[in-house]
């Protein structure tokens, strides 16, 4: 008998730790070829768009995959959580606040990989859905010294930075001006829903590292191709992938200023570490994948499990 989850249970069984924990063993199991993922797919219709994407590890116990509609009613997501052995559906659950964890603790694993250990300033483009996640991962995977954050209205950005300094009891300061944001923070974030850069290479100084997070289209670019080109390391958390939809990359290698072979897999650095030399710049392109979706879910579902909580349903 499956067990279904509504989005106040998922936020309930999964803490942000667990999640970040859940995500970076995932990416080390896809590194050591013990998961299998599979890219995105999308039918497009008239007026609504299907998204589908699905993975799966023995090593994990589980496969699973993730469907959500787009359209003009806005988006809904569910995520099917199956046995790896015997093909039981296990669970289903609503995904919106599923995904938006994960997303967040995706960028955290690839901060603690790739960003300097000694950078503790966070400055984050995005004050909506997403860039809460990201600050409480990040939150989670270093010892935060000062963070910032810019987006285009001005009431938003203060709201925002208000509620999280609450949340997380640190203080979030809004900035006035985007480039005061990489001026003043070592670990940037760029969480927004602009088909327009809005972040420049030319702000970026040596040290940096960027998180690029809310452009998953070919047809959207948050960092400009300065920003990608300037960067001595680029991981992606999957480059099959970003070849698909990531536009800020995608443009760069049909402009031949960058090879794809150039771009190192996530999974491949958590397994196997980055030489970074002093003052390098690194870039991590997060689409978001099935895998990180499979690992958080199978923690709400064996969490949900123990303490009784969701419905059962008989199918």
């Amino acid at each position: 008998m499956a067990i279904f989850f509504t989005e106040e249970e998922v936020s309930e069984l999964l803490p942000m730790a667990d999640a970040l924990a859940a995500v970076e063993g995932a990416f080390r199991l896809l590194g050591e070829k013990k998961a299998v993922n599979r890219p995105r797919s999308r039918v497009r219709l008239d007026k609504l768009v299907l998204h589908v994407m699905s993975a799966g590890s023995d090593a994990l116990g589980y496969a699973g995959l993730k469907c959500y509609t787009t359209g003009p009613s806005g988006a809904r997501f569910y995520f099917l959580l199956f046995d790896s052995s015997g093909g039981e559906i296990l669970s289903m659950m609503a995904a919106d606040r599923l995904g938006q964890i994960r997303t967040g603790a995706a960028t955290g694993v690839a901060t603690r990989y790739l960003a300097p250990t000694a950078a503790t300033r966070v400055g984050v483009y995005g004050s909506g859905w997403q860039a809460r996640t990201q600050i409480e991962a990040l939150a989670v995977s270093r010892d935060v010294s000062q963070l910032m954050v810019w987006s285009r209205s001005p009431e938003r950005r203060e709201a925002f930075c208000e509620e999280m300094s609450k949340l997380l009891g640190l203080s979030v300061s809004p900035a006035s001006r985007p480039e005061e944001v990489a001026a003043e923070s070592e670990i940037l974030v760029t969480v927004t829903n602009s088909k327009e850069p809005v972040l420049f290479g030319a702000w970026l100084v040596p040290g940096h590292h960027v998180n690029a997070v809310g452009a998953n289209a070919l047809g959207r670019r948050e960092i400009d191709e300065l920003a990608v080109t300037r960067a001595d390391v680029i991981a992606a958390d999957s480059v099959e992938q970003a070849k698909i939809e990531c536009g800020e990359l995608a443009a760069v290698v049909d402009a031949g200023k960058l090879s794809w072979e150039s771009v190192r897999e996530l999974s491949d650095v958590v397994v196997s570490g980055i030489t970074r030399k002093p003052g390098a710049i690194t870039l991590f392109e997060s689409q978001g994948i099935a895998i990180e979706d499979v690992a958080v879910a199978k923690v709400v579902y064996e969490r949900g499990r123990e303490r009784g909580r969701g419905k059962r349903l008989d199918v």
